[in-house]
């Protein structure tokens, strides 16, 4: 166990301060997501330096689709949620508890640059428990310059978020999960507009943010227009949003989205003023591709999660020259 400085004191108990859950934990006793524990008056956790998995991935695959596109990052998670989704892809580690070794940041580091690893990113399950250990990682890679990225469920409190961007995150994909029902029903009661106001908060202090929603039979289809005037209101035109297909996993065994509902979602978000629009988990698909918001040429073509082609020169579309949004502006990724 390593202490943790998230958390805070209430007469006899201790408030932990990292997601919006903010548990109040009486000696000896373990938060919603089991890995944070109240012993003597002080905040533990138990996932600093657990890891679950470790390795290189393309960084598409997040999907980060205008965030440093064609590298690599060595991703990296832990265990355990403080989400009760029952349709995780992810559950072998979401629903257990940190074991194996300890593994040291300087590791990890060395991993990437051997790897030839552009950045760092925790992924997988919920990156937002790992976070003690993501600080002290994310300053190691400054000082290799190597980015860092979170793929979240944007429940971390504002105080951790803080934390994550004076450490170095630049990159967060949040995963909106639909309306305020479907988190009440599904995610264990948490308040959706504290992710929104993450996401926001992500965005003015210069991170770049990708929004991702999984489409979901049954559960969240009719969401998609709140979705969407949610993203326009908290996140903004430019930010790219990504609509996905889910297949059945864990507890959940609805049919797949229809590729027609996930289709009708981009044309309504085109439609709204969203620039940057995706449909994910469908290989093949024409709006894996980014385009001209102003001309609608093809700008980037990929293929699953390699491109195949990129036309963006000096971050503007070579045909009108509009100017696209991508992370770090004076970076151009060539195939």
């Amino acid at each position: 166990m390593k202490t943790s400085p998230f958390y805070k004191n209430i007469n006899e108990k201790i408030q932990c301060t990292l997601c919006e859950r903010r548990c109040k934990l009486s000696n000896k006793e373990y938060g919603t997501c089991n890995v944070r524990f109240n012993k003597n008056g002080k905040l533990y956790t138990l996932t600093y330096g657990r890891l679950s998995a470790i390795e290189s991935r393309p960084i598409e695959i997040k999907p980060f689709y205008h965030y440093w596109p064609g590298s690599t990052s060595l991703t990296i998670a832990t265990y355990s949620c403080n989400f009760s989704c029952p349709w995780c892809q992810n559950y072998h580690i979401s629903r257990s508890l940190p074991s194996g070794p300890y593994t040291p940041p300087e590791a990890v580091i060395k991993k990437a640059l051997i790897n030839h690893d552009k950045g760092l990113c925790i992924s997988f399950q919920e990156p937002t428990l790992l976070t003690e250990y993501a600080i002290d990682l994310f300053q190691l890679g400054r000082k290799h310059d190597l980015y860092a990225c979170y793929v979240s469920n944007g429940y971390m409190t504002l105080e951790a978020l803080m934390a994550l961007v004076e450490a170095g995150l630049t990159g967060l994909n949040i995963d909106i999960k639909g309306g305020e029902e479907v988190y009440e029903k599904y995610c264990g009661g948490v308040d959706v507009y504290k992710v929104w106001r993450n996401v926001k908060k992500a965005l003015e202090n210069g991170v770049h943010v990708e929004i991702i929603n999984l489409v979901i039979t049954g559960v969240n289809e009719d969401d998609i227009d709140w979705v969407i005037e949610n993203h326009l209101k908290f996140a903004g035109e430019d930010t790219p949003l990504h609509f996905t297909r889910y297949y059945p996993a864990y507890k959940f065994t609805n049919p797949p989205t229809s590729i027609e509902v996930l289709e009708e979602a981009v044309q309504k978000a085109q439609k709204a003023g969203i620039n940057y629009v995706y449909i994910g988990n469908v290989p093949g698909h024409k709006f894996e591709h980014t385009y001209c918001p102003r001309c609608k040429s093809l700008l980037i073509k990929r293929s699953s999660y390699r491109i195949i082609d990129y036309r963006i020169r000096d971050n503007r579309c070579p045909e009108c020259g509009k100017k696209i949004k991508m992370y770090p502006e004076h970076v151009i990724r060539r195939c």
